[in-house]
């Protein structure tokens, strides 16, 4: 059996051979007892055409294809109805938000507030550069045509920051774009570096709007071509450069006077923390910062969490996809003789990310299907509704961590106070430029 595998139960299997109305009945009677306790409400349609109705006020509508997905409704588990879903065993008709709400309430009940949530066990990978290459071509050599239609004009991948939380998210990226490159304090004439630059944002909006010289990248093919086409588009191509470029096999030392990641830590692998750190730390300047901003699980323990959704992540999302807590990221960068000296914890501005993103996906539902099919747009859509609800209850988060390479005795070159990124009065006058204005879009 593959790892991937995900077999019927015994108690299931049992059934497996009864008749299908006697299937039919079976399901009732469970289910209406399990929703009750529960406290869910949502309609179920069989294949035969009956339909039942759980629970008060339903909004969601569970069209079961077939007797052995039927089955699956007596022992539910948040990784094989999301496979059952996928694969088209099951039909879903309701908002994204509104059927994972329900497949956590009816799955797993209080366990899942108890047990901090199903969304982490994540495997833990090789990560050699082959098999990381295959991971990220996966899920991001999708179809850059595809990202385009729901993210925002920057195609950034990657958790914005809303100010008041009513910006649209045209607004909230280019706001998060310009935090980072607050924090870093970034100046003219400066090397930046971004390990796993996406699309290219963020070297560009440096480039334009910080006047340094940049460097992007990435390990996608995609991401690769259409952010050398951007910065070409741009009339940047003398000042950024975007690379096709395992982190490992960046060369140089003391070559950057700050480095960001943004979404890389998921990516690297437990494992590869001191050498991916290691490797910051070799690229830095002395006295240069970094700032590493990625998602967390909340605590150590949670590793161990199973509860079906990280198999389904694995499957059929992030291969090889893993997370650690931020403690274990402030020690790893610690012990790489990076001194963290600001964290800023972005839960809710992730949730509220992945609701845009999700909101945006549906409403461009026939254009998905054209480019990428009905089982990639079911993978996308239940993915990040499900980590949209994950980041609200706090089961997962996102942190921003900047550090700098102290290395030598003395103060590190980290600000006497937070003026400029807070936008006080006392804030001085090489803090950032006024963000431009751009009128909201929806792509």
């Amino acid at each position: 059996m593959s790892r991937h595998a995900l077999p019927l139960d015994e108690p299931l299997a049992a059934h497996a051979a009864a008749s299908p109305m006697h299937v039919i009945e079976r399901v009732v009677d469970a289910v209406r007892q399990r929703a009750a306790e529960r406290k869910v409400s949502f309609n179920v349609e069989f294949w035969n055409g009956r339909r039942e109705r759980f629970g008060d006020a339903p909004r969601v509508t569970l069209k079961l294809n077939n007797p052995k997905v039927a089955l699956r409704l007596l022992t539910p588990d948040l990784g094989t109805l999301g496979e059952a879903y996928v694969e088209g065993d099951i039909d879903l008709d309701g908002s994204a938000a509104d059927i994972v709400q329900l497949a956590i309430g009816f799955a797993s009940g209080d366990a899942a507030e108890r047990r901090a949530g199903p969304w982490l066990n994540w495997r833990r990978g090789h990560h050699g550069i082959a098999s990381d290459a295959r991971a990220i071509a996966y899920h991001y050599d999708v179809s850059n045509e595809f990202y385009r239609l729901w993210l925002d004009p920057g195609m950034v991948y990657s958790c914005a920051y809303f100010h008041d939380g009513d910006e649209d998210l045209d607004r909230a990226q280019q706001l998060k774009l310009d935090l980072i490159c607050r924090k870093l304090r970034l100046r003219p004439g400066e090397h930046f570096l971004d390990i796993g630059c996406g699309w290219g944002s963020l070297v560009l909006w440096a480039a334009e709007h910080y006047g340094v010289q940049a460097t992007g990248v990435t390990i996608s093919q995609q991401q690769y071509e259409y952010a050398r086409q951007r910065v070409a588009d741009a009339g940047l191509a003398s000042q950024v450069e975007i690379r096709l470029e395992d982190y490992r096999k960046i060369p140089g030392e003391a070559v950057y006077d700050k480095i960001a990641s943004v979404g890389m830590f998921e990516h690297v692998g437990l494992k590869n923390l001191p050498t991916y750190f290691g490797t910051i730390y070799r690229l830095l300047k002395d006295d240069g910062l970094v700032l590493n901003h990625g998602i967390t699980t909340r605590t150590s323990a949670d590793d161990a969490i199973r509860g079906g959704a990280g198999d389904f992540i694995e499957r059929y999302v992030f291969p090889d996809g893993e997370l650690g807590d931020v403690a274990r990221a402030m020690s790893e960068m610690a012990q790489q003789d990076l001194e963290v000296f600001d964290v800023e914890g972005l839960r809710p501005h992730y949730a509220q990310t992945l609701m845009h993103w999700v909101t945006r996906l549906e409403r461009r539902r026939d254009e998905a299907l054209a480019l990428v099919g009905e089982k990639r747009y079911r993978i996308w859509r239940i993915y990040m509704a499900g980590c949209a609800l994950a980041f609200e209850r706090g089961w997962i988060s996102v942190y921003q961590l900047l550090a700098a390479k102290h290395a030598h005795p003395g103060l590190s070159p980290q600000a006497w106070n937070r003026d400029d990124l807070l936008g006080t009065q006392a804030a001085s006058a090489t803090a950032a430029p006024a963000l431009p204005q751009w009128p909201p879009q929806l792509h």
